[in-house]
């Protein structure tokens, strides 16, 4: 070969390596252009699904709150119940206790009223006995009225049934021989009554 063809292959060589290079570079930005697009939309796509995902996470940390927030108020309310209830039955044993005491001063009013007793002694046996009674009733205790009332199981155990004086007295309390109490609107004894029959 020739000098002058050599020189001329070498021409065409460098003649197609700077067309490829050109080629390769417009590829190259073809494939730019191309892939940022797909690329912000990974990105637009990504972005979306990361703030789904957000909110979904804020919307279970949320229920997990408002569920343990809920929890805490009902165990609240729960123990509050619960001191409550046990005041009262902290109290209730103690005026169950009191009950005979309240009913001797009933009996000793009657026997004084049946004998000649002082009046100061009644008056003054009257007072001690109205004092106890005040300060069980500011606990809640308060007297049945079960004469001449219907007999109710609920609230009174018939001792003893008699025939009625009168027709109305018929299934009705004729005689009360032991008060019942209720504190705080629960019975703590019933009426022990004699029933007309």
């Amino acid at each position: 070969m020739s000098k002058k063809e050599n020189t001329k292959i070498k021409e065409e060589e460098i003649a197609d390596q700077d067309t490829s290079t050109v080629e390769e570079t417009e590829n190259e930005e073809t494939n730019e252009k191309d892939s940022k697009p797909k690329s912000k939309k990974k990105a637009k796509k990504s972005k979306d699904d990361e703030i789904e995902e957000l909110r979904y996470k804020l919307a279970e940390v949320n229920d997990k709150y408002l569920r343990l927030f809920s929890d805490f108020d009902n165990y609240r309310k729960r123990s509050n119940a619960e001191k409550l209830e046990i005041i009262k039955t902290a109290s209730r044993d103690v005026i169950e206790g009191l009950l005979p005491v309240v009913d001797d001063f009933d009996r000793a009013l009657q026997a004084f009223g049946e004998q000649e007793v002082d009046k100061d002694t009644i008056h003054g046996v009257e007072l001690i006995q109205s004092k106890l009674f005040n300060l069980l009733k500011k606990q809640g205790l308060e007297p049945m009225d079960s004469m001449g009332k219907d007999f109710n199981t609920d609230y009174h155990d018939a001792l003893t049934q008699i025939p009625a004086p009168s027709e109305d007295l018929k299934g009705k309390v004729v005689d009360v021989i032991e008060k019942g109490y209720l504190l705080n609107g629960t019975i703590i004894r019933h009426a022990k009554v004699v029933v007309g029959q």
